[in-house]
């Protein structure tokens, strides 16, 4: 599984709980998930749990504390299939 299918994954987890859907049109590694997406905090959760159901991983509390772009869930998702 390469970067840009984890991605679009990972973009398609994110976009129900998207408020700012004129950001997710131009989303990118660098795209701050509740910054540019106003995706809240608590939703952030539902987010890393649904990216483990989804790709079949744990991912530490500490790990999922690190997740502020969508970059860094795609990089920690490549790093726990590698």
């Amino acid at each position: 599984m390469n970067q840009q299918e984890v991605m679009s994954q990972v973009v398609a987890i994110i976009k129900p709980f998207v408020k700012s859907e004129g950001a997710l049109a131009s989303v990118s590694m660098e795209t701050s998930i509740l910054k540019d997406l106003k995706v809240n905090s608590a939703r952030l959760v539902d987010i890393v749990l649904e990216i483990e159901d989804i790709f079949g991983i744990a991912v530490k509390d500490e790990d999922a504390d690190r997740v502020k772009t969508v970059g860094d869930a795609v990089t920690l998702i490549l790093a726990a299939k590698a």
